[in-house]
């Protein structure tokens, strides 16, 4: 697989696919049986989206002959099952034009600057690009990227530090654990009583209170005091109205993923809560010709946001699709298990049954 950021001119595309959780890495096997090279753009730094973002860890149940895996293991397997059609990924960048084209294609331009024309798009973008909720104190942005945090890149960076972690659910009550003896000290700041995070975790937590490794404040952050242009305190309002000051070198706050429709909403397609409808079932295809809506961000009668249900609706996507990308050629069904022109895509061997 290619990973590229920004190349250079315009890319001529079969297919782009918007999107690069595990609705949009089964995108890329459906159109590579059908020999259709996918281009995927996300706007997160890696794939897996909502899955590996929120719970990479945490397992899931209902993926078919799959008794139990977590959201990591998914995408690898998916990136693991696509890999012989080599898709290219773009990365950190959001799709923000969508164009008709007078010859039928589509003009897509990223944040980046990355330019296609593309026969297809294929919009697998979950609830929308995920940014972090922030944390709504005057004057704290400043700090961002230097102690302010809103997600854990490098582990090591906070190692032998007074951490601050707020939030009350999984991601929260997950790196304090995690911190507790690697950093200096721990606090955990929750705006109540009650835990959105798995109840084990904060049995751990409230254990690891009692035993004073780590430390629960319950309040909101209302201020700030520096030193030295550095943050040196938090300033936090109790439920009492009391407002204390607890000293830190790292801020981090986890207070969820606030999904954005964001450009979408500007390409001309029929949207209904903030989901993109679809023409029919049968293929899967928005009110715009050419462009498809797979996985959370489509929406039809009876519609169930299932993963498996995305995977069910990328192949019918990938059929529907193919008339535009090959539109001199009869597309027949063929079965992996038996199609050796399915086996060569793969790169396997046909199997001889005696």
């Amino acid at each position: 697989m290619n990973s590229v950021s920004t190349p250079a001119g315009v890319i001529e595309a079969d297919a782009v696919i918007i999107g690069a959780g595990p609705v949009g890495l089964f995108q890329v096997f459906e159109l590579g049986l059908l020999e259709i090279k996918a281009h995927v753009i996300d706007s997160l730094p890696a794939v897996g989206g909502q899955c590996v973002e929120l719970y990479p860890d945490k397992p899931i149940y209902d993926i078919p002959a799959v008794p139990s895996c977590t959201g990591q293991e998914l995408t690898d397997n998916l990136l693991k099952q696509i890999e012989p059609f080599e898709p290219t990924f773009h990365l950190s960048q959001e799709v923000t034009v969508v164009e008709r084209r007078e010859d039928g294609r589509f003009n897509v331009e990223t944040s980046a600057g990355t330019r296609f024309i593309s026969k297809t798009i294929f919009i697998a973008a979950g609830v929308g690009s995920f940014q972090a909720r922030t944390l709504k104190v005057d004057g704290i942005d400043a700090f961002d990227h230097t102690q302010l945090h809103y997600r854990v890149k490098e582990p090591a960076l906070f190692e032998g530090k007074n951490l601050v972690i707020c939030g009350g659910g999984d991601s929260a009550l997950d790196w304090a654990l995690n911190f507790v003896g690697k950093a200096e000290s721990v606090v955990l700041l929750h705006r109540r009583e009650d835990f959105r995070a798995a109840p084990a975790s904060v049995a751990k937590m409230k254990a690891l209170c009692d035993e004073y490794e780590m430390q629960l404040i319950i309040g909101q952050a209302t201020g700030f005091e520096t030193r030295d242009g550095k943050l040196s305190e938090l300033k936090v309002t109790g439920p009492d109205g009391v407002t204390r000051r607890v000293p830190l070198d790292m801020l981090l706050v986890f207070f969820g993923l606030s999904p954005k429709l964001g450009p979408i909403a500007d390409w001309g397609l029929d949207i209904e809560r903030r989901q993109l409808k679809v023409v029919s079932t049968e293929k899967f295809e928005t009110n715009v010709p050419g462009i498809f809506a797979v996985g959370d961000i489509n929406t039809y009668p009876g519609k169930k946001k299932l993963i498996l249900s995305g995977f069910h609706e990328a192949a019918l996507a990938a059929f529907g699709a193919a008339p535009y990308i090959f539109p001199d050629k009869k597309i027949h069904m063929q079965y992996t298990t038996t199609s050796p022109k399915l086996h060569k895509v793969l790169g396997v061997e046909t199997p001889v049954f005696d």
